[in-house]
């Protein structure tokens, strides 16, 4: 038995653990580095994610490579198909990513971060393949694309959504047609198909989206938000900027 144990120990064993071990200390750095900038803006899923989902697809990956050294040898002529392995990593990687996303309304949180962890992933199979300079390059890429890219795309001409949620007081009527009016007046256009109106206690409930064509001429939420705390028949109204 002993010497068994020591057939796990010496000789090519120890070379490939070690190797494998070293795959598994980059991977981890690498997730970790492309999941700094989800936990530096307090998103749910932070480092230690990252870093787990990297390192794990690199363990699933790597050692599909020494096929003659499963289970002390006695696996030898076992055939490796590393596809079937990253099939599963993505599979697996996907319920993951489900669980960070969620709906709040007309607003989709969590698919920036879904996404960025499914990168993680892909970044851990190249470093078990041994695609060493890819697997940095992706991490890069990823860390680049999600701290900068956010900030070109605020400045890029482009539209912005509100999710607009109006109570009025009791026994007011309200006007769609007024609403639509002052929308356009202040460069919005109402989402007629997201209308959703409730009526509850002698009280009118409007849940509706603007959208803005051209952010960079319409009011900010705060103005629209200052002029809706001045307009008579609205008793209490929510603005949210429809993110995702």
């Amino acid at each position: 038995m002993i010497g068994d144990l020591q057939h796990y120990w010496s000789g090519s064993y120890l070379v490939a653990n070690a190797f494998i071990g070293l795959n598994l200390v980059g991977a981890l750095l690498l997730g970790m580095l492309v999941g700094y900038e989800r936990s530096y803006n307090g998103r749910a899923a932070g480092m230690r994610t990252y870093g787990l989902v990297c390192m794990a697809s690199t363990a699933l990956t790597v050692f599909v490579g020494y096929p003659a050294l499963w289970y002390g040898g006695a696996a030898a002529h076992a055939q490796a198909d590393p596809t079937r392995i990253v099939q599963g990593v993505v599979t697996g990687v996907g319920f993951l990513c489900a669980g960070v996303i969620m709906k709040d309304g007309m607003t989709i949180r969590g698919l920036t971060t879904a996404a960025s962890i499914w990168a993680a992933s892909a970044i851990g199979v190249l470093l078990g393949v041994g695609f060493y300079a890819a697997g940095l390059l992706l991490a890069v890429l990823c860390v680049a694309s999600m701290s900068l890219l956010h900030r070109l795309e605020a400045r890029l001409p482009g539209r912005m959504t509100l999710d607009l949620s109006l109570t009025f007081q009791p026994g007011e009527a309200p006007d769609l047609d007024l609403l639509i009016d002052r929308a356009r007046a202040r460069g919005y256009r109402v989402l007629h198909d997201t209308l959703n109106i409730t009526f509850a206690d002698n009280q009118a409930v409007w849940r509706v989206s603007l959208v803005a064509p051209d952010k960079a001429r319409a009011i900010s939420p705060a103005s629209l938000a200052a002029e809706m705390a001045a307009t008579e028949g609205v008793s209490r109204f929510s603005i949210v900027p429809v993110r995702s």
